[in-house]
C-alpha cells in the first residue's frame, strides 16, 4: 500500500476536537457559580477502570452555590465523593444517601491563581495534541513524498496548509484561555 498525503480535513477534524476538549475542560473550572459541567469530566474509579462522573451520577443545580450529584449506584457513593475531593477543584462533598451535597465556597486570590494554573495546563495539553497533530500529517507528507515524489511545490502547499491548520488551532486556544483567565479574575 503506498503512502498518501495527509487528509487535511481529517487533520483540522482532529485538531477541532482538540479544541473542543479544551472547551470542555475550561467550562469545568470554577467561575463563582455553580454549573454542572464543573463536575462532568472529573473520573471516577468504577466497575474496575476510570468513568466520567456524568456516566454514573445526575448533577443538577438547585442553588447558584450548590452542586447536587445524586448517584445511580449506591455502591460507588464513597468513589464519587473521593473523586470530587481529589479533582484539585476545592470542593468538599457532603455525603447523604446515595446523594452528595457539594456546597462552592467563594473564590480567593489564592484559589484564582490555583484556577488559572490549572486553566493554563489544559491550554498546554491541548496545544501539544494540536501539535502532535501536525507533526503526524508532516511525517504522512514525508512518506508520501518518498513513495511518489510530489513535486516541490505540492510539498511546500501540503506543509503550508498543516502549519495554517495548525497556527488557527493553537490561536483559537490561546483565545479560549485567555477568555476565561478574564473570567476568573472578574468574579
Amino acid at each position: 500500500m503506498s503512502a498518501q498525503a495527509p487528509d487535511l480535513k481529517e487533520l483540522a477534524r482532529r485538531m477541532d476536537g482538540a479544541v473542543e476538549t479544551l472547551r470542555k475542560e475550561l467550562q469545568g473550572l470554577r467561575t463563582g457559580r455553580a454549573n454542572a459541567g464543573l463536575l462532568e469530566p472529573i473520573q471516577v474509579e468504577a466497575y474496575g477502570g476510570h468513568m466520567a462522573l456524568k456516566e454514573l451520577a445526575s448533577i443538577s443545580v438547585p442553588e447558584p452555590r450548590l452542586l447536587v450529584v445524586n448517584v445511580w449506584d449506591r455502591g460507588l457513593v464513597k468513589a464519587v465523593e473521593k473523586a470530587i475531593r481529589s479533582a484539585g477543584l476545592g470542593l468538599n462533598p457532603v455525603t447523604e444517601g446515595q446523594t452528595l451535597r457539594v456546597p462552592l465556597p467563594e473564590l480567593t486570590q489564592e484559589r484564582r491563581q490555583e484556577l488559572v494554573k490549572a486553566a493554563h495546563k489544559y491550554a498546554e495539553q491541548a496545544r501539544v495534541a494540536v501539535r502532535n497533530i501536525r507533526h503526524e500529517g508532516l511525517n504522512q507528507l514525508k512518506r508520501a513524498d518518498k513513495e511518489s515524489h510530489l513535486s516541490d511545490e505540492e510539498y511546500k502547499r501540503i506543509a503550508d496548509e498543516i502549519q495554517k491548520l495548525t497556527d488557527r488551532h493553537i490561536d483559537a486556544i490561546n483565545k479560549l484561555l485567555e477568555q476565561k483567565e478574564k473570567d476568573i479574575r472578574q468574579i
